[in-house]
Formats: C-alpha cells, sequence, structure tokens
C-alpha cells in the first residue's frame, strides 16, 4: 500500500479502493523528514520534524456526496507526499464516509454528522457502519489531540451544502458557553472566502462541536458552496480557501486583518424547529435558498393542525429539509449577531 501511496500520491484512489478498511496502518517518513502515518482508510496525518505550535484537524466527506472539499483536502495531501509542501504544524486528514462516497450518496443509512458526542451509541447503538465510523474518527480525533496539551487546536471540518445560498460560503460556530468567539479564526474564514457565520445556540451532535467540546479546540462547520458531482466543481470557487489552508498547515504563523464585524455576515440561531409528525411541511417552494428572509407573523411552516410563524421580526432560514426522520431537525431560523463576546 506504501509503494501504491507514493506511486500516484493519491490518497483519496488509496481509500477508495479500500473503503471499508486497510489490512493495516503503516507509517514512514519523507525526505523532508516530515512523519507520516496512515491510520486508517482516509485517515493519515503528517508531523513534521519540529513542530511549531498548532495541531489541525482537516476532514472531509463526513456527507459522501459533497465533493469539493474531498479535492481540495486530496490537493493538499499530495502536495505534501510530493514534498512540493511541508508541514509546519501537525496536521490529521478525515476522509469521512468512504462508502457514501461510493455510493454517491450523503450518506448510506443515517446522516454522520448526527452522530458525534457519543451520539454513536445512544438509541440503537452500533448497528450501521456511519455510526462505527462516528465512533471511529471520535478515537482518532482524540488520540491526536491528547498526544499534546499545550498546542492549539483547529478543526475545519468542511462541506457543501444540499441547497443554494445567497451567502454562498458560511462557516457554523458551534456552541461554546463561557468561552468568547476567536475574532481571529473569523479573519482566517473571510480570507479564505467563507463571509458569513452562524453562532450555534445549543449542543450538537456535529463532528465540529464534538472537537470544540472536548477539546476545547477551535472548530466550525464550514459550507464552501452547493453540493456537485466529482468533475463539476469549479474548483476556481475554492482558490482562496485552498490557498489559506495551506499557509496554515505550512507556516509558523499566518498574517491576518484585525477582527471587523462589518466584513463579516454574522447570524446566530434564533430556534431550531424540529418535525413531529410526517405531515410536516414547508410554506415555501424548495428551491428556496438558505439564508432566506421572513417577516414576523408569516406561516414558515405547518404540521398537523398548527401552524409554525416566524417569531422576530425577520428571521433568515438554513439548511431547511422536511424529509428528515420524525424527531430530527427540519431548519434552522437565524436573526442577526452584531455584537457576541468576540476576542
Amino acid at each position: 500500500m506504501l509503494k501504491q501511496l507514493m506511486a500516484n500520491h493519491d490518497f483519496l484512489a488509496l481509500t477508495l479502493a479500500n473503503p471499508e478498511s486497510i489490512p493495516s496502518s503503516f507509517n514512514f517518513t519523507l525526505d523532508n523528514q516530515t512523519h507520516v502515518e496512515v491510520l486508517d482508510t482516509g485517515v493519515i496525518s503528517f508531523t513534521p520534524e519540529h513542530k511549531c505550535g498548532k495541531d489541525i484537524v482537516l476532514s472531509c466527506a463526513v456527507h459522501g456526496n459533497e465533493t469539493a472539499p474531498i479535492e481540495i483536502c486530496n490537493e493538499l495531501i499530495s502536495s505534501l507526499l510530493q514534498q512540493k509542501l511541508q508541514v509546519k504544524h501537525r496536521v490529521l486528514f478525515l476522509i469521512g464516509n468512504p462508502a457514501a462516497i461510493h455510493n454517491k450518496t450523503r450518506f448510506i443509512e443515517e446522516n454522520m454528522n448526527r452522530l458525534f458526542s457519543g451520539a454513536h451509541s445512544k438509541g440503537e447503538g452500533l448497528t450501521n457502519k456511519e455510526r462505527i465510523r462516528a465512533k471511529a474518527l471520535e478515537q482518532y480525533v482524540a488520540d491526536f489531540y491528547n498526544e499534546h496539551n499545550d498546542s492549539h487546536r483547529i478543526h475545519y471540518d468542511l462541506h457543501t451544502a444540499i441547497k443554494p445560498s445567497k451567502h454562498e460560503k458560511f462557516a457554523i460556530y458551534p456552541y461554546r458557553p463561557g468561552r468568547a468567539f476567536s475574532g481571529e479564526q473569523m479573519m482566517f474564514l473571510a480570507q479564505c472566502g467563507v463571509d458569513t457565520i452562524l453562532y450555534h445556540h445549543e449542543p450538537t451532535t456535529t463532528f465540529s462541536y464534538f472537537s470544540s467540546e472536548q477539546f476545547q479546540a477551535d472548530a466550525f462547520t464550514v459550507e464552501l458552496g452547493k453540493v456537485m458531482p466529482f468533475g463539476q466543481n469549479d474548483m476556481s470557487k475554492f482558490a482562496a480557501t485552498k490557498a489559506m489552508l495551506t499557509e496554515l498547515i505550512a507556516n509558523d504563523t499566518v498574517k491576518l486583518p484585525e477582527f471587523n464585524a462589518d466584513a463579516l455576515n454574522l447570524y446566530k440561531v434564533s430556534r431550531s424547529i424540529n418535525k413531529h409528525f410526517e405531515d410536516f411541511a414547508f410554506s415555501f417552494a424548495d428551491s428556496t435558498e438558505n439564508f432566506t428572509s421572513f417577516e414576523h407573523g408569516e406561516v414558515l411552516a405547518t404540521e398537523g393542525d398548527t401552524e409554525i410563524l416566524i417569531e422576530h421580526p425577520t428571521e433568515a432560514i438554513v439548511f431547511p429539509n422536511a424529509n428528515v426522520p420524525v424527531g430530527q431537525r427540519t431548519v434552522l431560523c437565524l436573526v442577526p449577531a452584531p455584537n457576541e463576546n468576540v476576542q
């Protein structure tokens, strides 16, 4: 497997050739003294000879049909293996759901981004591959972060959204009670072309919340555009993101402008609406974009004999999906958030 990897420097190809697992983990050292470990299918880490101060996790394909982030990560991995790029910090790359990539679907049996922070082992327990993989990914992150206690921990979980968005690239900042939001991190994302931030309002079972809550990492779910099949992504749209991730992993520090709220679209989640009955239906068309705003009193959705109304002067929506199982979230509602605690 090492010979195959170093022959074509294509970690995604190796992963998809072994979507369930690899026969055994293996490690090697590049000529530039970077230590490389392939821990599992879709799991590879790079450690420089002389480590700087960051431990960085870059994950993609938690949803298997979100291809642009997969391509970005694979290009970075390839450049590292070819030694065109050299890490200054420890970096762990995770290709989350290889089986779903093969299947060209969001997931096989269950939405993996609802299975972290132990949710993989609640209810029915370890009954499907997404739950098994989510538990394994948690452990890889834990092992990676626990190796050093004095590093700046960062986790960008890279996605693309099902629907088009009025703000094409946006990031979800996980709930972090008692901790200020990082202005430096938000300006880094702005330089990536991610000009919109959503502050979440409660604990969740997403991958980014797991790293934020368990390891106090600066973690984000980063949405980079709309879902497209392999070969149909306009990679020029992701040039700024790839350039900044390259700077992050290959330089001691990244020069960033001072935090400027006016340079960002800042929202906070006002509420999460869950589905209680099968007849749940939105009042707007399926083609409605993320961040579309509605006025106070407008009907957002119906369920049974109940109308769900807009509660604030205006509320925007993101991630509307009426076709989720009963009990799961159908949409997040957002209000402006210009005055949060940012340091």
